[in-house]
């Protein structure tokens, strides 16, 4: 099974790398498949390259889901 996860560029590096955040976590990934992506938004990244740009409500909604995950894999 492969998971995409939803994080919000925080900077770019060049045109085809930026940093993106995950809960507090930065990663540099390959924004390549969409150059037209800007600070702030969210994109779902796999294998360490966007491959689609979301709706910040909808990006929100799956963080939350993970948050409610890792609080019940704790207990």
């Amino acid at each position: 099974m492969c998971v995409a996860l939803p994080m919000k560029i925080v900077s770019f590096e060049d045109k085809t790398h930026c940093t993106v955040s995950f809960s507090g976590i930065e990663s540099k990934i390959n924004i390549r498949l969409l150059p037209d992506c800007q600070v702030g938004d969210y994109v779902l990244v796999h294998a360490g390259h966007a491959i689609e740009k979301i709706n910040p409500t909808e990006a929100e909604n799956t963080l939350e889901v993970f948050r409610q995950l890792a609080e019940e894999m704790g207990k």
